[in-house]
């Protein structure tokens, strides 16, 4: 994202000088180094910190790039005190005493307690946060969060083992040195997951462009103000991508509902009219029954004009599914064993519930659906159609319609796909043949059907495009 580029490109700017105009009323940024050592002598001549091991001097190697000639290259553990977190037991964790801040507890570059612990037992000075220390995440499973920081508010937090504490009078600037790609460069460059930690040596080593104190505020005060600006743009970029990545499903879903309105294609006088149609659905019903090649369906009831969900063209009519299917039916209970020779390897594809493959999951020998049909996800992705040409072989968690040939098997399919809804259940949502056979569905002319599948196929293939 633009965001994130301009972020790393701000702050590279402002470690490097280039953010911030340099005074020549700052003072020197020696007399900060001379004042931070003063400071480190009297506290180890109170015997608050220990003497530390002198630091390696910083080589021409080192250095990535040129600074103002008023800063100074110091590695960390010359301006700050550094310090590894505290071990516990879990059998120490209580509902009260010292909040233990950990990785967790760093969101957005800012201290949140939204999920503490607490530890109730006594807590060594070392391992205890002040205001206005830098927390940072040392050790963590994900690479991506070691090295994230932020700045403690208020006294007296413990902090996690996999935490380190950095106590400067630098602290501000030294909050957006750790975010840079100076400091993250290091492991964020390296593409394995092996590196997931700093060491405290490795802390202490890393080498910092200082500027003068007064020009560390200066360049803060910038920072907050522009990288303020750039959480506003990476916050609108997400939002954007957001609505790029819905966008084509919004589209297919306003166009089939177009589409089953009536609205996508042009009612023809020339059209056959669809009460012909659903007659002759009828009487080829009843000769089926007859022959004894279907059963005879209980009657489903009558429309209501409470139910019509919206309005579709004269020459339309609303009709239940199970009025204008030969049959509609649940998948076998068992899937087809696969281990068996007979059973393998054939061409009659098996289909069940998903939409992996189409809802193939194999091929059998066995034939069960011979008709050109429609079968429906019944769980998992339910509602979810797949058409096929016969024969194949439904097993669980799908249903089945067969059709009558007066109505076209993919505009069927298109209908469906947009208005079955989720099926209910106590523990899992499922359809059900019950649930399915009263489904009002709008029936415009065999002529039209035909229109709006091949209007459909062409604007949704071009939909698919859009895809990212």
């Amino acid at each position: 994202m633009l965001a994130d580029k301009l972020r790393k490109s701000v702050l590279q700017s402002a470690v490097q000088g280039k953010l911030t105009e340099q005074l020549a009323t700052d003072d020197k940024v020696e007399d900060l180094l001379q004042a931070i050592e003063e400071e480190k002598e009297l506290l180890i001549k109170e015997k608050k910190i220990k003497k530390q091991k002198p630091l390696p001097k910083i080589t021409e190697d080192e250095i990535p790039f040129a600074i103002p000639e008023n800063w100074r290259w110091v590695r960390l553990g010359e301006i700050s005190l550094l310090n590894i977190g505290l071990t516990f037991k879990p059998t120490e964790i209580s509902n009260e005493g010292t909040i233990v801040l950990r990785s967790s507890n760093i969101k957005n570059g800012k201290i949140d307690l939204s999920d503490i612990v607490r530890i109730n037992k006594e807590i060594p000075v070392s391992k205890l946060a002040k205001k206005n220390d830098l927390l940072i995440c040392v050790i963590n499973g994900s690479k991506n969060l070691v090295g994230k920081t932020a700045i403690i508010e208020n006294d007296n937090f413990a902090f996690g083992a996999f935490m380190s504490i950095c106590r400067s009078k630098c602290y501000k600037y030294l909050y957006y040195y750790l975010s840079s790609p100076l400091f993250r460069g290091n492991f964020d460059s390296v593409t394995t997951t092996t590196i997931n930690q700093i060491t405290q040596t490795n802390l202490k080593n890393r080498i910092v462009p200082l500027p003068p104190l007064a020009e560390q505020k200066r360049i803060v005060e910038k920072l907050d103000n522009v990288l303020a600006n750039i959480d506003e743009l990476k916050a609108n970029e997400e939002k954007l991508s957001i609505l790029q990545k819905n966008f084509p499903d919004k589209l297919k879903k306003s166009i089939l509902q177009s589409a089953i309105q009536g609205n996508l294609t042009e009612q023809l006088a020339t059209d056959d009219k669809v009460e012909d149609l659903l007659q002759a659905i009828k009487e080829e019903k009843e000769l089926l029954i007859k022959e004894k090649k279907i059963k005879k369906q209980k009657s489903l009831p009558e429309i209501t004009e409470e139910e019509i969900p919206f309005a579709i063209p004269e020459n339309w009519k609303w009709v239940r599914l199970g009025n204008i299917a030969k049959n509609i039916f649940a998948g076998g209970d068992k899937p087809v064993d696969f281990t068996k020779e007979k059973n393998f390897n054939n061409n009659i594809p098996v289909v069940a519930n998903g939409i992996t493959n189409n809802g193939v999951v194999g091929y059998t020998n066995k034939a069960k659906v011979e008709d050109i049909s429609i079968t429906i996800s019944a769980r998992g992705t339910i509602g979810y159609t797949i058409y096929r040409e016969k024969p194949y072989f439904p097993i669980v968690r799908v249903l089945v319609v067969i059709l009558f040939d007066k109505i076209t098997t993919r505009y069927l399919q298109y209908v469906l796909n947009l208005l079955l809804e989720s099926g209910v259940g106590t523990s899992i949502k499922q359809l059900t043949v019950p649930m399915i056979l009263p489904k009002l569905v709008p029936i415009p002319p065999l002529a039209e059907q035909k229109r709006i599948v091949e209007t459909l196929d062409k604007l949704l293939a071009d939909i698919e495009e859009l895809k990212i």
